[in-house]
């Protein structure tokens, strides 16, 4: 994905990489976006682009229900899921 290999490009020397840097930057960029602007970058994806953009947020998100539902049979009833943005 183009978008991807430029925010790649841009911060490849000044972050490390781990999941906390890759967070602040994912959280950044979408802060800056519109929910028109990522309509046009979903809109210039590819079929497969399209395919792993929404597996990964069926993925994700049904491991937050199964985790709220565990959590919740377990402990106490309240599970803040992670905000993406």
């Amino acid at each position: 994905m183009k978008l991807i290999d430029e925010l790649y490009e841009m911060y490849r020397h000044k972050l490390t990489g781990d999941e906390e840097d890759i967070d602040m930057l994912a959280f950044a960029f979408l802060e800056e976006m519109s929910r028109e602007d990522l309509l046009h970058i979903i809109k210039d994806m590819d079929k497969q682009e399209l395919y792993d953009l929404m597996g990964i947020y069926l993925i994700e998100s049904l491991k937050g229900k199964f985790a709220q539902e565990e959590y919740g049979q377990h402990r106490a009833p309240f599970f803040q899921s992670r905000n993406i943005h």
